[in-house]
């Protein structure tokens, strides 16, 4: 839940996710294992070793599977998430978009503009973030995809939160396919026909058996730490 309060937005917001850093460590944590933080810098946080496992191979190895990835466009749904956008045309190869968003400060989990920057007319856009919280920001930015032509929106997340209105918006919305991992549970409410679960396990078994092991965390995904 603190995956988000990584920075300072206004004065006096706290900075909580090193506070739940400082709790696993008076818990007694040596050693954590994560999947997908929100950004990679939280890693500093902790004082002991941090094993930061992500799920883009596993995620684009189902949208290879599913599309031509000639006519596919990754598309960062904001600014934060340009860096992992890039990891997913390096593996995909293909081009970028990235869509700029503006909240309203007045308002939480409130988006008000968007702008698409890059190619999406005639393909297919595929919107890849690390979590859907309240559906709002990954829904709107496919509406402003379609009104710039693409012909078909997917989104792809690691953690499907889901929650408050979510699995309408997600029902109701431009998205054709909803890809997420099982690394929270889906209630039963959110478990729409749009949404394809992926399988976590996998990767936590082999990052916990080479730790155990004493062999490379970082060889999982290539040697892209």
């Amino acid at each position: 839940p603190y995956a988000r309060q990584d920075k300072k937005h206004r004065g006096r917001e706290p900075i909580s996710a090193r506070l739940v850093a400082d709790l696993f460590k008076t818990a007694g944590a040596d050693r954590l294992m994560s999947v997908d933080l929100h950004t990679a810098q939280i890693q500093g946080f902790f004082d002991g070793p941090v094993d930061h496992l992500f799920a883009l191979p596993l995620l684009a190895d189902y949208i290879e599977s599913k599309l031509d990835t000639s006519e596919v466009t990754v598309v960062a749904p904001d600014s934060g998430r340009v860096r992992v956008a890039e990891r997913w045309t390096d593996r995909l190869s293909c081009p970028l978009a990235i869509i700029h968003k503006r909240r309203d400060p007045d308002v939480p989990n409130q988006v008000k503009m968007f702008d698409v920057v890059g190619e999406v007319d005639g393909r297919t856009c595929v919107i890849v973030d690390d979590m859907i919280d309240t559906a709002g920001t990954i829904t709107k930015a496919a509406e402003s995809l379609k009104e710039h032509g693409a012909t078909n929106v997917i989104a792809a997340a690691t953690h499907g939160v889901l929650s408050g209105p979510a699995a309408d918006r997600l029902k109701n919305s431009e998205i054709s396919e909803v890809v997420l991992t099982n690394t929270l549970p889906l209630a039963s409410e959110a478990r729409i026909d749009k949404i394809t679960e992926l399988s976590i396990a996998p990767l936590i078994a082999a990052a916990i058996k080479a730790v155990f092991e004493d062999g490379s965390v970082t060889g999982l995904f290539g040697g892209d730490a």
